[in-house]
This record gives structure tokens, C-alpha cells and sequence, in this order.
């Protein structure tokens, strides 16, 4: 929005009545500075629902005097909301679970260069960041295993392409296939191994569930503990919040029958993923929103994340949560070769081979 003032001030008449005339003028310009100065804010759509985010924001408030405005939703709704709204969005930042819906996002047209300061270069490795979005923090899809019948030689070696292979028939459980983490799952075997070999492997999984693909990550988890199978995929911070207590006691004994396992440890690593934020195209408080992900980035920002929502930091010098520590440990190999961008531009072959697959 652009506001044109036009000032005409008449040289003719006495000087008092000039005086006036300015007088009026200073103030008219003196309160219209003063609304635009009180718009010291940052709007942010935000999918992710953590009271622990919500804290953080008013730390930010606290600290730059910048007024967070939080529009929640389900990362589906609010992305439909902007792209209707359009160049009348109000929003600056989109903040999410998962790379691939970021980049997604950005393939829509919907976001702008600009997430390029030198807090973000410096702390965010090139793979867990765009121009357009950067990752906050991360998480790892891996395997939970029950101890009591699943052995060590078993799991030797184990890798994703490994969930197909006929020793496991019966004894998988994973979410369905329209599942974000596991279309970015699908869609980072994509990059590394191709469409064909992975459209193989994906009939190879469909063919070793122990069930039909049902429930959330931790139900996953559920089952295993209740013998419903040996092996689940499943996000690392799920397992310390069970341990945690927080989802109740059932959830927290289930979470002690079971045992974690990081595949692709002698090869690329450990597939990786992130929350990210986003900057939405046409940002009506660009700086701001920048300088809000610069401020997520600190160590005590960081801190905050790692403790209260279990994900791994996204920075160095930064300890995840001790319920991490000391229940999946922190020496496992990254995969910091497949940029997480390529989550968002393999999505929809990633739906196509599991669909093709029968993975419902």
C-alpha cells in the first residue's frame, strides 16, 4: 500500500498564519508515522502446534518489541488460505513440519528469496536450506525395533531399501502412503536410487506389512510393543515424547518395549528431515519475518526447541533433549548428501509408486 501526501502551503499571508499552517501539517504527519510504527509486527501461518513454539514467540516480542500474530491451521488449510488470498495475504512466514511441503510450497510460486542472512548461512548446512526456506530443526525417520524378537544379526547393516527384503513379510508396520514423512521418505529414495528401483521396493514393503497402513507415528510404535509386529518406521522425537510421559502411561511403558535403529549408517546416513519456515511471497514485514528466523536460530532458541519438542538442533553447539540423549543417542551418521529439497520436487512420483504399489 503506498499513501501520496500532497502539502500546499501558500507563501501569501502573515507569518503567524504560516506557523499554523506547518504546526498542523508536523502533526498530521507526526500521527500518521506513529500508526505505521505501531505496525511492528510479524504474521505468522503456522502448522506447527507446540505450546513450546508459542513461548518462544513472546521471547521474541520480548526481545525486539516485534508483535508475533499467529494464524493456525492444518498445513493444508492455510496454504489454500494464501494461495486465495493472494497478493492481499497478510502472511510473512509459513512455519511447517517436513521439507517437503516447504518446497511444495515454493514450487506454487508462493514464496520469495530472502532467507539469505549471515546467521542462516552460517548456521544452517546448505542441505537443510533455500533462499526461500530454512530448516529450524531436525528430525530422523527410523527403524523401532522390539528387542525380545528381532536379533542383532537381523539388523546388521540394515537400510531403508532394506524394509523389502522377504525376511521381514508380516512383521512391518509404517503410516500411509499419503503421509508427509513418508512421501519424503519415498521421495529422498527417489533421488538417491531412481523411480524404478524404488517403485520395486515399495512393492517389497506392501508385500512385508504385518497390517494395513493405520494410525500416527507413535501408533506405529504401539504396535510393535504389543507384538503387533517386529520392526516400524517412525520420527525420532516420537519416541521421547512417549518416554516422556506426556501422552500418558501407556504410551510411556509401550515406548520402553522397543528399540531404536538408524539405518544407512555404512553408506549416505540416516534420512533426515526438518521444520522449516518459509518466506511467504509478498511479505508485508519481509524484515521482520527474517529477523525471527534469525532469532530461532540462537542457541537459546535452539535450546528451547530440543528440550520441549524432542527434535534434534539444528545448529551446532546445541544439545538435544536428555530423553534423546540417552534413549537414541547422538552418534549416528547423517545423510547430509540428499538436500532436503528434493523432497518437495520427488513428492508426487514418491505418491505415485506407493499408490502403484498397493500402499494404502
Amino acid at each position: 500500500m503506498i499513501i501520496v501526501i500532497i502539502l500546499n502551503i501558500n507563501k501569501c499571508g502573515e507569518k503567524e498564519e504560516d506557523m499554523k499552517n506547518i504546526t498542523i501539517i508536523s502533526v498530521f504527519i507526526s500521527l500518521i508515522i506513529s500508526t505505521f510504527a505501531t505496525a511492528n509486527e510479524v504474521n505468522i501461518f503456522n502448522a506447527r502446534h507446540y505450546k513450546a513454539d508459542a513461548e518462544l514467540y513472546g521471547k521474541f516480542t520480548a526481545a525486539t518489541g516485534i508483535k508475533v500474530n499467529l494464524i493456525n491451521g492444518k498445513s493444508g488449510a492455510l496454504e489454500k488460505r494464501m494461495i486465495e488470498e493472494g497478493s492481499d495475504s497478510a502472511a510473512d512466514l509459513y512455519i511447517t513440519a517436513d521439507a517437503g511441503r516447504c518446497g511444495a510450497f515454493q514450487a506454487k510460486g508462493m514464496t520469495q528469496s530472502g532467507l539469505t542472512s549471515s546467521t542462516i548461512k552460517s548456521s544452517v548446512p546448505k542441505n537443510f536450506r533455500t533462499s526461500h526456506w530454512v530448516g529450524v530443526a531436525k528430525r530422523a525417520r527410523i527403524i523401532y525395533y522390539s528387542p525380545e524378537r528381532v536379533t542383532g544379526a537381523e539388523l546388521s547393516g540394515m537400510t531403508y531399501e532394506g524394509l523389502a527384503d522377504p525376511k521381514w513379510k508380516g512383521r512391518l508396520v509404517i503410516r500411509k502412503s499419503s503421509n508427509i514423512y513418508n512421501k519424503s521418505l519415498v521421495a529422498s529414495l527417489i533421488a538417491n536410487n531412481g523411480k524404478k528401483a524404488t517403485a520395486e521396493w515399495a512393492k517389497g514393503v506392501v508385500a512385508n506389512m504385518a497390517r494395513e497402513s493405520t494410525g500416527n507415528d507413535r501408533a506405529q510404535i504401539m504396535a510393535v510393543a504389543a507384538g503387533e509386529a517386529d520392526i516400524a518406521v517412525a520420527n525420532t522425537y516420537y519416541l521421547a515424547l512417549m518416554l516422556s510421559g506426556n501422552k500418558g502411561a501407556e504410551q510411556q511403558e509401550a515406548a520402553k518395549k522397543v528399540k531404536a535403529f538408524f539405518p544407512n549408517q555404512d553408506g549416505r546416513g540416516t534420512h533426515m528431515n526438518i521444520s522449516c519456515a518459509a518466506l511467504v511471497k509478498g511479505a508485508p514485514n519481509k524484515a521482520n519475518a527474517i529477523a525471527l528466523v534469525d532469532f530461532l536460530l540462537s542457541p537459546e532458541s535452539q535450546e528451547h526447541f530440543t528440550n520441549n519438542t524432542f527434535e534434534f538442533p539444528m545448529i551446532e553447539g546445541v544439545s538435544p533433549s536428555p530423553l534423546v540423549v540417552n534413549n537414541l543417542g547422538l552418534d549416528f551418521k547423517q545423510d547430509l548428501k540428499t538436500k532436503v529439497s528434493t523432497y518437495g520436487k520427488n513428492q508426487a512420483a514418491a505418491l505415485e509408486v506407493m499408490t502403484a504399489a498397493g500402499w494404502k
